[in-house]
């Protein structure tokens, strides 16, 4: 004789009263440390609030507990619902034991992330300013809001970079409110950090639109940096001017060229992501196409020297254009740099000379010292 055993699952699945039993077995779970449970307080005794949290068991704030979370407790009576952070999911007197402050903490740090993620704007009052940028309080939390996220008007546009200046344009931002967003939140490390560019950015791609590569326009300069220059193509749009992108000649230092408020034309060479790259020496004539006609490969040319580096001394035979004169041409870095001094005109001659890539070498013919 053969018995056939129906699968358990079947069996279930046929019993409605065992199917609901299943059910029940699967929802239920025990609670665990650092879960987040809510509960109505059944009784207040001296320094300790006991919370239903069926069906888990009975909940307890005392202790230390109780003291961080006074100024919630102060208002709170039988009936209140309460949440709280599991601490302790079963005691020595098996209670679990609960946290209002953290769960306050973590339902904070949730919020943030909730913030983050939808981008929604954040009106908030400025507490502080340093060098870095300026600190912002939400719901208990001081935030970081770095320079380099302030919005297109307030952004301090200083001379030189000086951080004391900037620290001073900060500093006429505190007690003020402005709309942010949260660009960053770590509840780990206890770190909020805003942004104020999140409208400049919709709004800054909507006038973008009105610009194609090839445009010229003419500029305000907004900023300067060691890098390049800002400038400011119409009211709430700006463009970077790299500093390869400054002149044909050598630039050392934008911020030497360059006054806040000056008028420049300048060209648009890239657009992308929102952003504008903007070109000065573009509208000037390059240099490099009418040097194909003057120089050739081993010719003997006069240059000066306009700077150096690890790799030897840079060369300029005429504004704009310019070679490299190679380290190991001579004994040492320390003996090219006393043989070849900056600013003065020696002889060399063209070893390597591709004007389309704008590549040019150079040896020297002088006596060296």
């Amino acid at each position: 004789m053969t018995t056939t055993v129906t699968p358990i699952p079947e069996v279930i699945e046929k019993s409605p009263i065992m199917k609901a039993l299943a059910d029940t077995m699967t929802s239920y779970r025990r609670v665990e440390v650092g879960d987040i449970v809510e509960g109505k307080v059944v009784a207040i005794e001296g320094a300790s609030v006991y919370i239903d949290l069926a069906p888990y068991g009975t909940g307890l704030i005392f202790g230390r507990e109780f003291i961080n979370a006074k100024d919630i407790l102060k208002n709170t009576n039988v009936g209140d619902i309460l949440k709280g952070k599991v601490v302790d999911k079963e005691n020595a007197d098996g209670y679990i034991e609960l946290s209002l402050q953290e769960a306050k903490q973590a339902l904070i740090w949730k919020d943030a992330d909730e913030l983050m993620k939808s981008k929604k704007d954040l009106f908030l009052e400025v507490k502080e300013a340093n060098k870095g940028g300026l600190l912002l309080d939400w719901q208990g939390i001081l935030g970081f809001l770095p320079a380099s996220q302030l919005s297109t008007d307030n952004y301090p546009r200083v001379a030189d970079g000086d951080k004391e200046l900037i620290l001073k344009e900060l500093k006429k931002l505190v007690g003020q409110k402005i709309s942010v967003t949260i660009i960053g939140a770590s509840p780990k490390e206890g770190k909020l950090i805003f942004s104020e560019k999140g409208k400049d950015k919709e709004e800054r791609k909507e006038l973008v639109t009105k610009y194609t590569v090839g445009d010229e326009a003419n500029c305000e300069v907004t900023g300067t940096t060691e890098f390049g220059v800002f400038l400011k193509l119409e009211e709430g749009l700006e463009g970077l001017v790299h500093i390869s992108e400054i002149d044909w000649s050598l630039v050392e230092d934008p911020r030497k060229m360059f006054k806040l408020g000056e008028k420049i034309k300048a060209k648009v060479i890239e657009i992308k992501d929102g952003k504008i790259s903007l070109s000065i020496k573009a509208l000037k004539p390059n240099p490099w196409k009418s040097a194909t006609d003057k120089y050739k490969k081993d010719q003997e040319v006069t240059g000066v020297v306009i700077k150096h580096n690890k790799h030897g001394a840079l060369v300029a035979i005429e504004a704009g254009v310019a070679g490299l004169v190679h380290v190991s041409d001579f004994e040492s870095e320390a003996k090219l740099r006393e043989t070849l001094e900056l600013g003065k005109s020696y002889p060399f001659k063209i070893n390597v000379f591709e004007p389309k890539d704008q590549k040019m070498t150079l040896s020297f013919t002088g006596d060296k010292k």
